[in-house]
């Protein structure tokens, strides 16, 4: 694993310097949106709705609408203004809260925590407090820029720093239908605590695969063994001048070595910009020498400009 952030946890008067890493990762299959008729990779430009031309990178500043449709924008001076916690690289911790009190809503991403060499006896030290007190480490962190809350936990013999949402980003389960009164019989209750501790297990979740994930792999070995595969198609001007001048030359080797297989002079003929043609072409006719008297019909010579 690639360490994405390092610094130190800090508690009392105690620091121990640990790295960050990525605890979890996207197992899914990703796929390219491509042109059916030739397989060719969709690509999407940055249209201006007003003016109706593609925009610069570099042009584009933030926008923030308001509700009475006004816009203000941000640029890169406006956002530099901003108080951010680029420099902190400690990880402080606010306060130690019981872990049956967090609510799971506001967990959101996972990442591990490598104690640095030296840092290894306050690691365990931490780690063993928060297992044998049942508690979590509510923490500030500053991660790209932007603090945020989080919960130091442990899981097996290492320590996850948990980040969290604030507060106001979960939303209220407003629902009238659940304030209404609903009558539960003594028996109803029964049987469902009884169908309850029928499917009861204990909780392991290696027992259980992505079916979907798994059949779509298939699909795929299924389709590169049947021969439904092409090459990737080259995108036109892909790469610049220099991938383009290395494909023209490497075609104009291959041709040189064919034609000197077969005995005769090599050609590497222009590309073909219409539709395909297998008749001969006409031989061409010699082309005019173009009059001296400058008011003759032909391309105008340009002005001279200062």
């Amino acid at each position: 694993m690639r360490a994405m952030w390092s610094g130190a946890v800090s508690f009392g008067l105690v620091s121990v310097p640990v790295k960050l890493y990525s605890a979890t990762e996207n197992h899914d299959i990703r796929f390219h949106q491509v042109h059916g008729a030739d397989g060719g990779r969709i690509r999407y430009k940055r249209v201006c709705e007003v003016c109706g031309n593609e925009v610069e990178y570099a042009d584009i500043v933030k926008g923030y609408e308001t509700e009475d449709g006004e816009l203000i924008t941000l640029d890169e001076a406006d956002l530099e203004s901003l108080p951010v916690a680029s420099g902190n690289r400690e990880i402080d911790v606010m306060e130690f809260v019981p872990s049956d009190q967090v609510d799971p809503l506001l967990l959101d991403k996972s990442y591990y925590l490598e104690p640095d060499a030296k840092a290894a006896k306050p690691y365990a030290l931490l780690r063993e407090a928060l297992r044998q007190t049942d508690r979590m480490a509510l923490v500030k962190v500053a991660i790209r820029s932007r603090e945020t809350l989080a919960l130091l936990r442990v899981r097996d013999q290492v320590i996850v720093l948990q980040t969290m949402l604030w507060p106001d980003e979960v939303r209220v389960a407003d629902f009238d239908i659940l304030d209404a009164e609903v009558e539960l019989r003594p028996q109803e209750m029964q049987m469902a605590a009884s169908l309850v501790d029928s499917l009861g297990a204990e909780f392991d979740p290696t027992r259980f695969t992505d079916e979907y994930r798994d059949a779509m792999i298939e699909l795929i070995d299924r389709k590169r063994g049947t021969g439904e595969t092409a090459p990737v198609p080259a995108a036109a001007g892909a790469g610049g001048d220099g991938a383009d001048s290395m494909t023209d030359l490497l075609t104009a080797l291959q041709r040189s070595v064919e034609a000197a297989k077969a005995g005769s002079t090599p050609s590497v003929p222009a590309p073909r910009t219409g539709a395909a043609d297998d008749t001969e072409p006409e031989p061409a006719k010699p082309t005019p020498k173009p009059k001296s008297d400058a008011k003759s019909k032909g391309t105008k010579r340009p002005r001279r400009t200062a």
